[in-house]
């Protein structure tokens, strides 16, 4: 007799999360940046002017596919800080600060959140599928949750390595190319990764996320 894993109708994260199409979004700028940079003789003035245009026409073809106002404004407004900051220091490489300090604070989150039991991937899941806590009292799920979420934490470590020399370097060029290769299809490998371990840690016959088995309650299929 062979029993098979749960395979909850082939959905998985990045149908839940969406994070590939965002992920796409976030490399533009910088990659805009390191462009208008290098063609310009290392202009800073240039590479931000490259920056903002370039997020700037992404952020009115996503408000023109319909997507949410706020969203688009946040990755806008993620742009044109780091621009500011890149201005007022004087530091091209500074445009990428925002990124590295961004990374390693979520490095620790998702670390601790594991140490604490309430896995930030089961808290963004369970979010999304309207769970509140409810699946923290699977057992399985909560044990699931916390091994894929260090996939993510790997994510950030990943990224920090590399660009972590290459920022104290000042260089530029390297960076914006980087951040391009470590944003989607890191984000795209972490999803996918993440999502096999998930369901490689629940036992066989589980219903998956969206169907936590609580204690006393029969598992629903």
């Amino acid at each position: 007799m062979t029993t098979t894993r749960p395979d909850p109708a082939g959905e998985n994260f990045a149908d839940l999360l969406g994070g590939r199409r965002a992920a796409v979004d976030a490399t533009l700028g910088p990659l805009a940046f390191g462009i208008g940079f290098a063609a310009a003789g290392q202009s800073l003035e240039w590479g931000v002017g490259a920056a903002i245009a370039v997020s700037t026409a992404v952020g009115a073809w996503r408000l023109l596919r319909g997507d949410k106002f706020g969203a688009v404004l946040l990755g806008l407004l993620g742009v044109v800080v780091a621009a500011l900051i890149a201005l007022y220091t004087g530091r091209p490489e500074d445009f990428f600060f925002i990124r590295v300090a961004t990374n390693a604070a979520s490095a620790l989150c998702w670390a601790i959140s594991i140490a604490l039991r309430w896995p930030l991937l089961g808290v963004v899941v369970g979010g999304v599928l309207g769970q509140r806590g409810s699946w923290r009292r699977d057992p399985a799920l909560l044990r699931a949750y916390s091994r894929a979420s260090w996939i993510w934490v790997l994510q950030y470590v990943v990224r920090l390595a590399v660009w972590l020399p290459l920022y104290w370097s000042g260089q530029v060029e390297a960076l914006s190319i980087t951040t391009a290769a470590l944003t989607w299809p890191l984000v795209a490998a972490c999803l996918a990764v993440s999502w096999y371990v998930m369901r490689r840690s629940l036992p066989a016959g589980h219903p998956g996320p969206r169907h936590p088995v609580l204690a006393g309650e029969p598992a629903k299929v």
